[in-house]
């Protein structure tokens, strides 16, 4: 078939980027040729629109193992001979089509970038975003999302500890769904995703391969509309039980030896393995298309080569050591078949029957080789000058800030997630997970050892579409946060960049802006960015999504007894705020959803006083005069005290500063504040503590059996407020007459 520059937009690539495929080539590409530079040239697995960017943001630390971009995952040192590995991922347009398994092959694709690294994925972690929680469309999409989610992961024997969820109107149309997946591994035992040697076998192992998830990569790489369901057979399908056997498997081969390298197949299947793999060792390879082993029948070389099949995985053996491979694969009942040989002079050949169907430089599929890269045009959003105009005084404080409460504690954005968790196993398969009480950041125990992983994703996006420098920054900080008022040292960071269409100047400048905050905070916090995705095109009909730069964040706890918790643990004790107390309402829930303000400025924030908090409160937890830390975000100083109440159904006697507006001190949503309670015989050293250490605080109030009282008011028994926190989603979801 003759490929022309109408074949190669229908594709989805641009008419300067055939000319510059056939300039590479000398030739005019076939039709398969072609096909293979659509995907490997799509936004998704080339990052032509923002890998300039990327790489302005801080890739090395003592503590990496491995460059950014260098392996599948990001890999850190957490001492005595353990390396941990972790990634976070989208599966945003498939999970808007097909929610069910578009969250489900998410989940199951971030396990393999684990696995295939030769880490045991012990955690899973999700961050979502959906559109307004009394839309029908809405709750569909939650059903079929949190039922992926929970199926494959409680399936595949990893517990799903943490999260985040958000609802917006513009999410409606597409959702966010980012998957993050942590594991362990030894010393030694790590494998690379390179090819080398000549001569050397090239596997398929895993599933057999369908028509399944045909154009995938290019699929993720475009505007998602209402009519996009018309694109279903973009959408993967994953089978738990077999990516289970899968990594099993390959858990058991690597330490014998065999392996070369070992590449898992995700977005754009059978090329992208073989292209990233070759491009890596600087070598080629010859793959007989025929030999892959199909689960349905007369597939064409293209469909073979694009095909986003799950559980499988692409392995160069040591030649000689084929049987060891065949034999542990046999074992677990898995297709294992030769497929092709690592050549040399870096030319990936593709035969079917015979017959020589493609053949292009490894090099020019893969990014940092020739893909393309472009410098996108931005300019600052024309709504920023609504930003601008908003006044806090336009706001009435409120006479009756109880009543306030009541509606701040119901938000979906701030009540419990309950109804989505208890649909996740926290404690399938490893049994790592620790369980006793709950902290900022989900603590995970690595067996064998002392220590604990602590991890947590973040992000607001509002306070980004707010604005984007700062933004990012507060959700670097957040996660650094969580983080360390659960008793940890923050190690890394991996990033799931959601944004719009990236050829819109206005989108584009929300995307560096939050590149450049993110790069400020993870300097500041010596927290490495090793990888991850960017996500573009998240779109609703009026425009882009928020930009949502959501930041996985993993830190290392080196016992895991002196993990800190949230929740209050004895009445009588003092209850400090720590950090500036600010007349600050910007960008909060309780204006944007009870005053239904769209544009208002970000949260107060300053990069230095959120250090200076962090460090204080790690001197704080070291040094065991605290007794439980809880940081403010959503809701305020209100919804943390009340968080910090709920697990031992304690209350709070608390007081309003006078120096604020009652609504700023108890709803707002300043940054750079933890809340904190001490017992009587630690007061003295705990002030002495943070006097030394600069940090502003005072004294809120106190714990209480279970009775809440604000200025002297009785607002009622934390249980009452617990039930309202607990059931607010199942209401919606049930639909009662209230909630919508």
């Amino acid at each position: 078939m003759e490929t022309t520059v109408e074949t190669a937009e229908k594709l989805g690539l641009r008419p300067d980027e055939f000319e510059m495929i056939k300039q590479i080539l000398g030739r005019t590409p076939n039709f398969t040729e072609l096909s293979a530079y659509s995907v490997m040239w799509s936004e998704h697995c080339s990052y032509k629109n923002s890998i300039k960017w990327l790489k302005t943001l801080p890739r090395e630390g003592a503590k990496l193992l491995v460059k950014a971009g260098e392996e599948n995952a990001g890999l850190a040192d957490i001492g005595d001979g353990w390396g941990v590995v972790f990634k976070i991922e989208s599966h945003n347009h498939p999970s808007a089509i097909e929610p069910f398994q578009g969250a489900a092959t998410g989940v199951g694709g971030i396990h393999r970038d684990i696995f295939t690294m030769g880490a045991r994925p012990i955690a899973a972690l999700n961050s979502l975003r959906f559109g307004k929680l009394t839309e029908e469309k809405t709750q569909h999409l939650m059903n079929g999302i949190v039922h992926g989610i929970g199926h494959y992961g409680n399936c595949f024997g990893v517990p799903t500890v943490g999260g985040e969820i958000y609802f917006e109107d513009c999410y409606h149309t597409n959702p966010l769904v980012n998957a993050m997946s942590v594991g362990v591994v030894k010393a030694g035992q790590t494998v690379s995703a390179t090819a080398e040697g000549k001569g050397n076998p090239v596997f398929i192992v895993g599933s057999a391969t369908g028509k399944d998830g045909m154009g995938g990569a290019a699929f993720a790489s475009a505007d998602i509309t209402e009519s996009s369901v018309e694109d279903l057979p973009a959408v993967q399908v994953g089978d738990p039980f077999q990516e289970k056997k899968l990594l099993e498997a390959c858990l058991e081969l690597i330490p014998k030896g065999a392996l070369v390298g070992m590449q898992d197949m995700g977005a754009a299947g059978i090329i992208c393995s073989t292209a990233e793999t070759s491009a890596k060792g600087g070598v080629g390879m010859r793959i007989d298309l025929d030999k892959v082993p199909m689960r349905q029948a007369n597939m064409k070389a293209w469909e073979l080569l694009l095909s986003e099949s799950q559980e499988r995985m692409l392995m160069i053996v040591k030649k000689g050591r084929e049987k060891e491979v065949l034999e542990v694969f046999e074992k677990w009942d898995l297709p294992c078949s030769q497929i092709g040989e690592v050549t040399d002079g870096g030319m990936l050949q593709f035969y079917m029957h015979g017959a020589l169907e493609a053949e292009v430089p490894a090099e020019s599929l893969v990014l940092g080789g020739g893909a393309p890269v472009y410098e996108r045009e931005y300019r600052e959003p024309k709504y920023f000058a609504e930003i601008k105009k908003f006044d806090p005084a336009s706001i009435p404080v409120p006479e009756d800030l109880k009543a306030v409460a009541e509606k701040i504690i119901t938000i979906p954005n701030i009540a419990s997630k309950r109804w989505i968790y208890t649909q996740y196993d926290s404690m399938v398969g490893t049994g790592n997970t620790s369980t006793n009480a709950p902290s900022d950041a989900q603590i995970v125990k690595v067996k064998g050892t002392k220590k604990g992983l602590a991890v947590t994703v973040d992000c607001n996006s509002r306070y980004v579409f707010a604005d984007p420098f700062v933004g990012c920054m507060i959700a670097v900080s957040e996660a650094a946060r969580n983080i360390v008022v659960s008793g940890g040292v923050p190690l890394g960071v991996t990033n799931c960049l959601n944004f719009g269409n990236p050829y819109d100047p206005e989108v584009y400048y929300q995307f560096v802006y939050a590149i450049k905050g993110m790069g400020e905070a993870c300097k500041k916090f010596d927290t490495p960015v090793t990888g991850g995705n960017v996500s573009f095109y998240n779109q609703h009909p009026g425009g882009a999504v928020y930009p949502t730069p959501t930041i996985g964040m993993v830190g290392l706890l080196e016992d895991i007894d002196a993990k800190m918790t949230l929740d209050f643990k004895q009445a009588g004790d003092a209850i400090y705020l720590l950090g500036e107390v600010n007349d600050d309402i910007n960008s909060s829930e309780y204006i944007h959803k009870l005053h239904e303000v769209e544009y208002s400025p970000v949260p107060h924030f300053d990069l230095e006083e959120e250090y200076r908090l962090q460090q204080t409160v790690s001197k704080l937890i070291g040094s065991k005069v605290i007794a439980s830390a809880h940081d403010l975000s959503e809701g305020g100083l209100f919804v943390t005290l009340c968080e910090s109440g709920f697990n031992n159904d304690l209350g709070f006697d608390a007081a309003t500063s006078a120096k604020v507006r009652p609504d700023a001190f108890w709803f707002g949503e300043s940054q750079s504040r933890v809340a904190v309670s001490v017992s009587a015989d630690n007061i003295t050293a705990f002030e002495r503590i943070v006097k030394e250490s600069g940090v502003p605080f005072m004294k809120v109030g106190e714990v209480t059996d279970s009775e809440m009282i604000v200025d002297g008011a009785v607002w009622g028994d934390i249980g009452d407020w617990k039930e309202k926190y607990d059931t607010a989603i199942e209401k919606y979801m049930q639909r009662e007459e209230q909630y919508i």
